[in-house]
């Protein structure tokens, strides 16, 4: 149940887009525009935006960079994520997390059985953080980058949503890391 609290202010989130795919390009990538519609209809800002292919280090390394990069707070990539040779992508998100965001995987896999049945397991859907960054992998449909943004992210990066969200824990995102 997603709840908004009017009391407080909208806080944008600068958010990147990665599509995995060796054959897209920005002229035919439908799942990466999905997300950049949803990202700045929201009233968020779309940080960067790349087209990589399937190769586990070339993703892990953008994925290192942006989580480098001060000017971005979330990664969201899109595309392999299946379960066939080439499908990477969650190989290398988790070569970066320091920590993985378990239960994105179960929600994302609850509301995709809503809209797709048991074909939901197939996804391998993930999140978690790295260097004070969120990063999330999600399927190459544009219904999964729809489902997963309307359902889940979108809630998550608002900073009035309640009980809970995101964005209220970014200052915290890196605490371990600092001295005492």
């Amino acid at each position: 149940m997603s709840r908004i609290d009017e009391t407080k202010d909208f806080i944008p989130v600068r958010i990147a887009v990665l599509t995995v795919s060796d054959t897209r390009d920005l002229d035919d990538d439908k799942s990466g525009r999905t997300l950049v519609d949803r990202i700045e209809a929201a009233g968020h800002r779309l940080a960067d935006r790349k087209i990589l292919p399937d190769e586990r280090a070339e993703i892990a390394a953008q994925l290192r960079a942006w989580c480098a990069d001060p000017e971005i707070d979330v990664v969201i990539s899109t595309g392999g994520t299946g379960l066939t040779g080439r499908d990477v992508t969650v190989e290398a998100h988790r070569d970066v997390y320091e920590k993985e965001i378990d239960a994105f995987g179960t929600v994302f896999t609850m509301v995709s059985m809503q809209k797709i049945g048991t074909s939901a397991v197939q996804s391998r859907a993930t999140g978690g953080v790295a260097g004070g960054t969120y990063l999330f992998a999600l399927p190459g449909s544009p219904g999964a980058c729809k489902d997963a943004w309307d359902e889940i992210l979108r809630w998550q990066f608002d900073y009035r949503h309640r009980p809970c969200n995101f964005v209220e824990i970014f200052p915290r995102l890196d605490e371990h890391r600092r001295r005492k």
